[in-house]
């Protein structure tokens, strides 16, 4: 049986992450065609990468999970370091050598073993390009390397590191269209094979939306947002969009659910309702009863909250500014996207007066993930892309 190892800064069932989640997904769904290692650090959040987990080896469901110390934490002067050198424009490989060990997570026992151990494996899986462990270990196995970008606009993916990195992988998937012209567009890589896969998404409980709405004490209608509830994902504006619109709409009684892990301030408002870290049933049973799942992020690969919505037939409210968010939305005619304010307050007072309309969306949100994003005709091209690889 071949042997497969997936890189991720994080795992487990506790980590709150878009790219870890999805890596644990496709880990335990490649376990039943090969033998799968998760290369990955003790660290469980990512704002310290302070070492958490005890365990050097674990399994979890059907997976070996092999973790490694991080040997500094995340640097606390970090954000000043990135802004300077973000704000300089003046990107070489030697500072950003500097800036990928102060972002962390720093660990070099990871990267000894991705060396040491090569020829051990048949393929590497490396989820997401930002951080040290891809950034480090891929150009040690690059002749059996897969490299999962996980890649948007955002200034990092200007960094010279980047343009010799992106050119060393053995194969690319993608997430979307989108991302694969983004990274075709900047790098030289065009001749790399590539393979756009998105993910599946699947709903592992009957959800329950009485049960959800009993449980929590939330009555009427509500907008979701799913996932790390922090700056980065531009939580805040989503709150003074949501406080601006209350205020506009005084007799509106509409609540604003969050689930996720709060890293930024969350206003004290009675229609602001924040449930931290949930259970998968509470999760899409609360995803079910909501009137639409809302991403405000300005960045996203993917975004598997969407796809899960979406996969409920619920419609989908996101920022435009995000291409494959944007893209979702047009391709599904299951949600609908805002760049400002206005138009946000134009998509509320829409769906609340436009009964048919909104209905439609339901169904057109469902049949979306229904078309694309299939576990079975996504680990059979992983599968397939797998075993070319080995062929050669």
């Amino acid at each position: 049986m071949k042997r497969i190892a997936l890189v991720n800064q994080r795992y487990g069932l506790e980590v709150n992450g878009g790219s870890e989640y999805y890596t644990r997904l496709i880990a335990e769904r490649l376990a039943g065609s090969f033998d799968v290692d998760v290369i990955t650090t003790k660290a469980l959040e990512y704002t310290t990468w302070e070492n958490h987990y005890k365990a050097d080896e674990e399994e979890i469901n059907g997976v070996r999970v092999l973790r490694f110390p991080v040997a500094k934490p995340r640097a606390k002067d970090f954000n000043d370091y990135n802004g300077k050198y973000l704000r300089s424009g003046n990107y070489s490989t030697e500072a950003e050598k500097i800036w990928f060990e102060k972002q962390g997570p720093y660990s070099p026992a990871a990267i000894d073993y991705i060396r040491e151990n090569k020829d051990r494996y048949d393929v590497f899986i490396f989820v997401t390009y930002l951080y040290y462990l891809t950034v480090a270990g891929l150009p040690e196995v690059a002749d059996k390397a897969v490299l999962i970008p996980t890649a948007h606009e955002e200034p990092y993916i200007h960094f010279k590191t980047f343009e010799k990195l992106f050119t060393l992988p053995k194969a690319f998937v993608f997430l979307t269209d989108e991302e694969k012209a983004l990274v075709q567009g900047l790098f030289d890589c065009r001749d790399i094979p590539c393979r756009v896969m998105g993910t599946g998404v699947e709903v592992p409980c009957e959800p329950d939306e009485a049960a959800f709405r009993s449980k929590f004490g939330i009555e009427g209608d509500y907008l979701i947002y799913v996932g790390r509830i922090d700056e980065g994902k531009n939580c805040p504006a989503m709150f003074r969009y949501f406080l601006e619109y209350k205020k506009r709409r005084p007799d509106s009684g509409l609540k604003l659910v969050l689930m996720g892990k709060p890293v930024c301030d969350i206003p004290s408002h009675k229609d602001i309702i924040s449930l931290g870290f949930v259970s998968e049933e509470d999760k899409f049973s609360g995803i079910a009863g909501a009137k639409c799942l809302w991403l405000p992020s300005n960045f996203e690969s993917l975004s598997i909250s969407v796809l899960e919505a979406m996969t409920l037939s619920v419609p989908v409210i996101v920022n435009g500014v995000c291409e494959v968010l944007k893209g979702h939305c047009i391709k599904s005619n299951g949600g609908l996207y805002y760049t400002d304010y206005f138009e946000l307050e134009g998509i509320l007072d829409y769906i609340f007066s436009h009964g048919r309309e909104y209905g439609i969306m339901r169904q057109n949100a469902g049949e979306y993930v229904d078309r694309n994003y299939r576990w079975e005709v996504i680990m059979k091209s992983f599968s397939e892309m797998i075993n070319d690889i080995c062929k050669e």
